[in-house]
């Protein structure tokens, strides 16, 4: 029989990840409607870029102060201060009467979502037994996958039905939820003498977290490349279905992030990041190609494979090579570089898609999975040269 030690769906893991749930939900439901939002108020093209890129400045620059905050004042306040900053933000669309006050609560909104994301990480990766943390991942992540399938659709069929009014009221009833959810979370308070010290830089960026981060920000380039420019891609290759892409991909991330959080456990991280490299550029090769929507969907799931199983594997990677006192700068770490990936890789990528096609910028997105395998075998190599035992889970 497993230990309480050991076991993974315990009460408070099942209730924070409901509560993950609620909040991706509510979140994914006006990823496809505020720029139409904005649209309908009159916003140019410009303005629904800034919807995006508002967002992701904002979460990036609270990431490593949230993380800071967690390993100093403690898990609950925190995470609780986010939810309230989320829901006012999202509460606060319906009566903003011009563009540049949706783009200010907008900002509002992503200090929100740095915080909460960056919270429920570090929370969970408090709750999962050590020597199950690759497989707590997984399974923690299939939830937020749920809701990447769940959530556009939904905040589709309610804008358009209901209207907006009701759209964003809805998200702010799943983020209330999210919160009384997480009051029920028993989290550890932080051991007084566990508090980091340290000059302030070395209080927001926790160093054994940077070589997963550097690794996490090229698979973040790529993502931003993928999901920046998937519909206008569809549009310049004639697949109309382009939303296949999205459904397939969440269910191969789903169906794979359990089993390679097993895999990791028991095997390495070297087992799961060098094959979902593989599976990555094939999946990015063969959608940079895609003329119809069984190639898309392939596409998608070969995507969804890869990146299901190196995200969470480089999460639980990052939290076993740092202190429990450190946990929340780590977090942190490692979420502003795939923001700043997303980010970065959106702006790049955009660039090169004016100059060739937007097929061709996929092939040239490849740039950054070469790097991305030619570290991390440069580092298994300088590993080897340290070392004659092969590395272990907890390098």
């Amino acid at each position: 029989m497993m230990s309480e030690k050991t076991a993974l769906w315990t009460k408070d893991f099942v209730i924070l990840a409901l509560s993950n749930f609620m909040l991706f939900v509510a979140f994914q439901m006006l990823l496809p409607t505020l720029p139409v939002y904005v649209t309908d108020m009159g916003g140019d093209q410009l303005a629904v870029g800034l919807v995006i890129s508002l967002f992701t400045v904002s979460a990036l620059l609270v990431r490593p102060f949230t993380g800071k905050a967690l390993d100093t004042i403690g898990r609950k306040p925190v995470l609780l201060i986010g939810l309230a900053i989320f829901l006012l933000a999202v509460a606060g669309y319906y009566w903003m009467v011009s563009v540049a006050l949706v783009l200010a609560i907008r900002f509002l909104h992503g200090i929100g979502w740095g915080i909460v994301t960056t919270t429920y990480g570090t929370i969970v990766s408090d709750i999962i037994p050590r020597e199950r943390s690759g497989e707590g991942m997984g399974y923690f992540g299939m939830f937020s996958n749920l809701a990447m399938a769940f959530g556009p659709l939904l905040g589709l069929r309610v804008s358009q039905n209901w209207g907006y009014g009701w759209l964003f009221a809805i998200s702010a009833g799943l983020t209330a939820l999210a919160m009384i959810l997480s009051r029920l979370v028993k989290i550890k308070p932080i051991v007084a003498g566990q508090k980091p010290n340290g000059s302030v830089l070395s209080g927001l960026i926790e160093k054994a977290a940077l070589f997963p981060s550097l690794l996490n920000l090229l698979i973040g380039i790529i993502y931003g490349g993928i999901f920046s420019f998937i519909t206008l891609f569809g549009l310049e290759v004639g697949i109309a279905n382009i939303g296949l892409f999205f459904l397939f991909n969440a269910i191969a991330l789903m169906a794979v992030r359990p089993l390679a959080g097993r895999l990791f456990d028991r095997r390495g991280p070297a087992w799961i990041l060098l094959p979902g490299g593989f599976f990555l550029g094939g999946g990015l090769l063969l959608l940079s190609y895609s003329t119809s929507e069984w190639q898309l969907i392939f596409a998608a799931i070969l995507f969804g494979v890869g990146v299901g199983g190196v995200q969470p594997s480089l999460q639980a990677w990052t939290i076993k090579r740092v202190d429990p006192s450190r946990r929340g700068a780590a977090t942190g770490t490692f979420f502003s570089a795939f923001d700043l990936g997303i980010g970065g890789g959106a702006m790049i990528l955009g660039a090169v898609a004016k100059m060739t096609s937007f097929a061709a910028m996929y092939r040239y997105s490849l740039v950054a999975l070469g790097l991305y395998l030619l570290v991390y075998i440069v580092y298994l190599a300088r590993q080897g040269k340290k070392t004659s035992v092969p590395e272990s889970i907890s390098s």
